[in-house]
């Protein structure tokens, strides 16, 4: 039985690293957005309106070794853009714009464009402008033919209540919303669990791009008719579900999720018969089909899915300790 742990990574060790993060933030005078949510909001200065900047930044992570073994390139940008604009519009945040840094021992000009018109790429599916970026060419640093990409993009957003999380109560629908394959997390596992081989075979369905929501959910914040109904978004990305949904919510409710109300995509389906890895496990490392997830009011839940012409009714919300629950 292989676990996320045993293929190098720690998610306790990083909930760890961010509960010291904030004992150091949150001792500055000078800090103004609390840490730990899916994208920091910082208030426009006086004389440049009302309203909030908000800014998360984020890698494509050793999904960047499968793009290697493929040759393909093409589509790492877009990923990368996704795991940041995804965590902004949770926040209500419409994305402005995005810069990249890409680093390599050696810069190969064929592949680095390939990978930045995968950048473009994203940036088109959500509505920002690639505003600019580094290249850092570090030989000796990187073996030969890899490279490293991270990004970080600002967003803006009028209310920081435009997604009420302070009204999330008892008997509010989770909506869940198809993920387009693995997305940007687990690969470490992944890479475990299949040989070179095996990555091969399944590379089509395991290099597919993240999904880009945002025009989708801009498109749901910004209508009239269904103002308020969404209460909360949680982007599923590393830790899985039991790590992401709770982040949204207040203190004194958790996540109820019927299992078999959505469709588990094939490739999770192999990989956990491969490696014989823990239901708990897979559910704790990826997305498992929902890349997102809505907490919206019960009487507008419909609504919000004939909206968007997608979703899935994967729980509910229920009084109880922070944390998710499978029924």
């Amino acid at each position: 039985m292989i676990t996320y742990a045993q293929a190098g990574v720690s998610i306790d060790a990083g909930s760890e690293l961010v509960r010291r993060i904030k004992k150091i933030v949150s001792a500055s005078k000078l800090s103004k957005s609390a840490i730990g949510g899916f994208s920091g909001l910082y208030p426009l200065p006086k004389g440049f309106g009302k309203g909030f900047l908000s800014g998360c930044c984020d890698g494509v992570g050793t999904k960047l070794k499968l793009a290697f073994l493929l040759n393909k390139h093409d589509t790492v940008g877009i990923d990368l853009v996704a795991m940041n604009v995804n965590d902004l519009i949770c926040q209500g945040a419409k994305p402005l714009f995005f810069l990249d840094y890409f680093a390599c021992g050696k810069l190969e000009v064929d592949t680095a464009e390939a990978v930045i018109r995968g950048i473009q790429n994203g940036c088109e599916q959500a509505g920002c402008i690639l505003l600019g970026g580094e290249t850092a060419e570090m030989p000796g640093f990187y073996a030969q033919g890899e490279y490293d990409l991270a990004g970080f993009s600002v967003g803006i957003l009028k209310d920081k209540d435009t997604v009420k999380r302070s009204k999330v109560k008892a008997g509010d629908v989770v909506l869940g919303l198809a993920s387009s394959g693995v997305h940007s997390n687990g690969f470490s596992l992944v890479r475990k669990i299949f040989s070179e081989d095996e990555l091969r075979e399944n590379g089509a369905a395991l290099i597919e791009p993240t999904r880009i929501y945002v025009k989708k959910i801009m498109a749901l914040l910004e209508s009239k008719k269904l103002k308020g109904a969404v209460k909360a978004i949680a982007h599923i990305t590393g830790g899985g579900w039991p790590e992401n949904p709770p982040r949204v919510v207040p203190k004194g409710f958790q996540f109820e999720f019927k299992k078999g109300s959505w469709p588990i995509l094939e490739i999770y389906q192999k990989m956990q018969r491969r490696g014989s890895v823990a239901e708990s496990e897979m559910f704790r490392t990826f997305n498992m089909g929902i890349g997102l997830m809505l907490v919206v009011s019960e009487d507008k839940a419909d609504a919000v899915r004939r909206f968007l012409k997608e979703g899935y009714f994967i729980g509910h919300i229920a009084k109880g300790a922070a944390g998710v629950l499978f029924k």
